[in-house]
């Protein structure tokens, strides 16, 4: 039984980044394409009911070792729901989301959509992460987009945030965090669903 009174990790966060992605990249490579087509329709499982208040539901296009939320996408588009994808105008530019599909290069060499994409306010949104603990922290890529973005949606409302896992991503001992972190409000992997509560 995890409890809330786990050892804290000595590593810093640039350490414990570079192992997260090892093993995660290590993980994604080790999975025949049945069984992570598996993995990610058990996550798209866990997931969909906890998106059904939701108007607007925003996602990444994944690189190859994360996770991949297109199923869910396709699954709320199809419900009818509006999807959107995080938009850069440029690398130094802020992240927004516009309405997926993702069919047009970003700066950073990952598909976005098109720049006459309808801008949107998500109500949820699906993260992407390399490291995660139990109390829902999150280390990204260190770049700090989504920590940004997140703070300025917020200040025109809520918007509820839940990221997206391999099991393997979250770890046991809590992570170090700095004062302009924001964790997330859950985070769902294929085996698991980790509500954050309140300290």
């Amino acid at each position: 039984m995890h409890t809330a009174t786990a050892v804290p990790s000595p590593l810093t966060k640039p350490e414990l980044r570079a192992q997260a992605l090892q093993r995660r990249r290590d993980f994604a490579r080790s999975l025949t394409p049945e069984l992570r087509g598996s993995l990610e329709r058990q996550l798209m499982a866990q997931v969909l009911p906890h998106l059904k208040p939701a108007a607007v539901v925003a996602a990444y296009y994944p690189m190859k070792d994360e996770i991949d939320p297109m199923p869910i996408l396709a699954a709320l588009t199809a419900n009818g729901n509006v999807t959107a994808l995080p938009w850069f105008a440029g690398r130094d530019a802020p992240m927004i989301f516009r309405r997926a599909p993702a069919d047009a290069p970003g700066p950073w060499g990952v598909l976005q959509p098109a720049n006459d994409a309808s801008a949107v306010r998500p109500d949820i949104i699906l993260v992407p992460l390399v490291a995660a603990d139990l109390a829902c922290n999150r280390i990204g890529h260190g770049k700090g987009h989504y920590d940004r973005a997140l703070a300025n949606l917020r200040r025109s409302g809520a918007v509820r945030t839940i990221g997206l896992a391999w099991d393997t991503q979250v770890l046991d001992a809590p992570l170090p965090t700095d004062p302009w972190d924001i964790a997330l409000d859950a985070i769902a992997t294929p085996d698991r669903w980790i509500e954050a509560t309140a300290a």
